[in-house]
């Protein structure tokens, strides 16, 4: 019995230093976490490119209507920029949105507001009309996020958006004011009847480009100003007022298209009515309907604004903001090419027309 004694007792040590071996893991689990620490080093360092390069996101374009050569030659640009900023951001979007016509002011509202809701980057705006936009670009700015804006300068506070790009409106109007005195005086004409044909009333670039004309023609003239006629920015309103005007006034000796939709209808009314020469019409933007108006002398000029550089620089600008943390100019005029016959086969033309 004592042997057996021995040996079991024996056995029971074994088995307890047996016992005493397994339980080490258990009591150093612990220290697993620290073990995994290896691998969030790998993942930092092997991160693809440049650790400093900016992720993917949206730059929202919204402009007053999609449905005008001119804001399609803006889309043009915007996209040109995108197609270089994607060498730097792959994952780059550049969006094209706008309202049914220039005059559905709530449409773009809804725009911006959705835009903000689903957190772009950024927004270059193009406002319908410049006091009713103003609480969205609040909001995007609560929101973060930075805004554009081109071709009509919003009222109120500048702080509210981070840029405006566009043509200088007061200087193209009185451009082309001046230019039809100048046009009228070589016929011996210093008096007489001239009409604008306008677009949306109180839109900020309707507001410099009217108002520059009209001031211009009262400083520097002795002609009367009819009454502005506004179209809307829609070309067969343009047409019909440009038709009743002319019915009206047999004696018109100047008549002023502010915008391409109402350039196209008024130069259509005059060429329906055989006039082409017989006044002087003066038209804005340059798109080849309004080109060729003036080839064929139904209109004599056009002020031909940089549509193409809204878009392009609209976005760049953007993109430095949002993506590069980058301050631009708070200004920039976009410029006018004031294309007559004599120059409307040049580069400088053709950089601008469309």
């Amino acid at each position: 019995m004592s042997k057996q004694m021995f040996v079991l007792t024996s056995l029971l040590v074994a088995v307890s230093m047996i016992l005493a071996g397994c339980g080490t893991p258990a009591t150093s689990a612990p220290a697993a976490p620290a073990a995994t620490a290896a691998p969030q080093v790998i993942v930092v360092t092997a991160t693809p490119g440049p650790v400093t390069a900016p992720e993917g996101g949206e730059i929202a374009v919204i402009v007053k209507t999609g449905n005008s050569s001119f804001w399609q030659n803006v889309q043009t640009g915007a996209f040109a920029a995108q197609k270089e900023l994607q060498a730097q951001t792959p994952k780059l979007s550049v969006t094209f949105l706008g309202a049914q016509s220039e005059s559905n002011i709530d449409e773009e509202i809804n725009i911006v507001e959705s835009a903000i809701d689903r957190g772009v980057k950024a927004i270059v705006l193009a406002p319908s009309d410049v006091t009713a936009l103003q609480p969205a670009v609040a909001d995007a700015k609560k929101a973060g996020i930075p805004v554009i804006i081109v071709d009509s300068k919003l009222n109120g506070d500048p702080s509210q958006y981070t840029a405006f790009l566009a043509t200088d409106n007061k200087a193209a109007g009185e451009a082309c004011a001046k230019l039809m005195i100048d046009l009228l005086t070589k016929e011996g004409k210093t008096e007489g009847k001239i009409q604008v044909m306008s677009y949306v009333a109180g839109v900020g670039s309707e507001v410099g480009r009217v108002g520059g004309f009209n001031d211009y023609i009262k400083a520097n003239s002795k002609f009367t100003l009819l009454a502005t006629q506004y179209s809307n920015a829609d070309m067969p309103t343009a047409l019909n007022q440009t038709t009743n005007v002319l019915n009206a006034n047999p004696d018109l000796i100047g008549i002023f298209g502010a915008n391409e939709p109402t350039a196209i209808g008024m130069g259509t009314a005059i060429k329906n009515a055989k006039l082409g020469g017989k006044l002087v019409a003066i038209g804005f933007d340059g798109n080849s309907v309004l080109a060729g108006f003036v080839k064929d002398g139904t209109l004599q000029a056009i002020a031909v604004q940089s549509s193409f550089n809204m878009g392009y620089l609209g976005v760049k600008d953007a993109y430095d903001v949002a993506f590069a943390g980058k301050s631009v100019p708070a200004y920039v005029d976009t410029g006018f090419l004031m294309v007559t016959k004599d120059n409307i086969d040049s580069q400088d033309a053709k950089n601008v027309l469309y």
